[in-house]
């Protein structure tokens, strides 16, 4: 799964430029999900008091269902971190609105320069949004993208540049590559590196969860490694070179 997010102030042109990239990718037959963040604190998708679900809420429950006829709406009692909310996700491309704290590729909009540079950071790529009405070309060092005049070309530069989100790990874990996360997304985002080139992009002890596969950083998948040949190496029928498989029910 790649991402791209797309961030900017208030009415600088972010869900415009997410329209063109989802229909852009779309018509080429990704499929798409996306994320919207909202910076507004009262948020609440269920805010009625007399719903049935805020109830349901009210009363204690950590996780509301509402499954209608055309949606299904789920409810947690807690702002998720980014990459719980992407396991929900199964989709080519996911376009991240408003979303700062993920290692991806990042497309910054916005009315005037000054707020590019407030801004920019080495994950940035591009600029779009209402500046390209009367930029062009480049803003520092980044290239405009027009989203309603030359939509093919922002699709293209998305699906150029967006790649499979990048750990957060903090770099006293892990900075195996030579750098922190952030900054090889940076340098992912720019071509100066490969995705391949995170160290836990093919890990060589695997644990996954009901199905779904944990990223643990070097240092945790040597311990678990160890740990593990520690006892099997001493039972009949090991062989060095094996793949070992074990599964628990807890």
């Amino acid at each position: 799964m790649k991402a791209i997010a797309v961030n900017g102030r208030s009415k600088s042109g972010k869900t415009t430029v997410c329209e063109t990239i989802i229909k852009g990718l779309r018509q080429r037959g990704y499929t798409v999900g996306s994320v919207k963040e909202i910076h507004f604190e009262a948020f609440s998708i269920d805010p009625d008091p007399r719903t049935n679900t805020n109830r349901h809420r009210s009363a204690g429950s950590q996780l509301v269902t509402a499954r209608g006829l055309g949606e299904t709406d789920i409810l947690y009692q807690s702002m998720l971190p980014m990459d719980a909310i992407l396991k929900h996700y199964t989709h080519d491309y996911v376009v991240l609105e408003g979303v700062t704290d993920l290692n991806v590729p990042r497309i910054l909009t916005a009315h005037r320069v000054n707020e590019v540079q407030e801004q920019r950071d080495g994950r940035a790529i591009a600029v779009s949004g209402v500046i390209s009405n009367r930029e062009s070309g480049e803003i520092l060092g980044l290239p405009v993208l027009h989203a309603l005049e030359n939509p093919q070309a922002l699709v293209d530069f998305v699906e150029e540049r967006a790649f499979e989100p990048l750990p957060s790990f903090d770099p006293q874990c892990c900075a195996e590559c030579g750098h922190s996360c952030r900054e090889l997304a940076g340098m992912i985002a720019w071509q100066r590196a490969r995705r391949e080139d995170c160290v836990l992009w093919s890990q060589e002890t695997e644990l996954l969860v009901n199905g779904v596969p944990i990223t643990m950083v070097p240092f945790v998948q040597d311990i678990l490694k160890d740990s593990i040949l520690g006892v099997v190496r001493h039972l009949r029928g090991f062989e060095e070179n094996s793949t070992i498989e074990i599964r628990l029910r807890t």
